[in-house]
């Protein structure tokens, strides 16, 4: 198997069982984005305790590469600090711009590495993160 067969199983296991999506009942920073160019949108949902990401959820509607960088950015930060959240948004930024990074401690990201070849959809990959910048910044 190559690895863009990989990347695309890795990408359409997140969009069709997605991790984390839902709403929180209680209290939790909320920040609602959309991309007008396509149409995607989110709400994005943290739990912050003592300077740490104790939980995050998001909902919302999009193509499958918005929707599965969604699942992955709110794995990939949970029991993280805002400082480490921020760290991985940093990262993540540096992928789109086509820069070699590691994402070791959750490689699902990783997938997404392809999407900065399309500048259309670098937008849909990251409406999610854009939205941990501004909750992280709520904060």
């Amino acid at each position: 198997m190559q690895l863009d067969d990989l990347y695309r199983r890795v990408i359409m296991d997140h969009y069709k069982n997605p991790r984390n999506r839902g709403k929180f009942e209680e209290d939790a920073v909320t920040i609602d984005l959309n991309n007008p160019t396509c149409g995607d949108r989110i709400s994005l949902q943290l739990k912050v305790e003592n300077g740490v990401v104790a939980d995050a959820k998001y909902t919302g509607e999009g193509c499958s590469i918005s929707m599965s960088s969604a699942s992955m950015m709110t794995d990939a930060v949970k029991g993280r600090t805002l400082e480490e959240a921020i760290s991985l948004a940093d990262r993540f930024s540096s992928l789109m711009k086509g820069e070699a990074v590691d994402f070791e401690e959750y490689e699902d990201i990783e997938a997404l590495s392809g999407v900065n070849k399309f500048p259309a959809r670098i937008k849909c990959a990251t409406l999610a993160w854009n939205a941990l910048r501004k909750g992280i910044d709520a904060k």
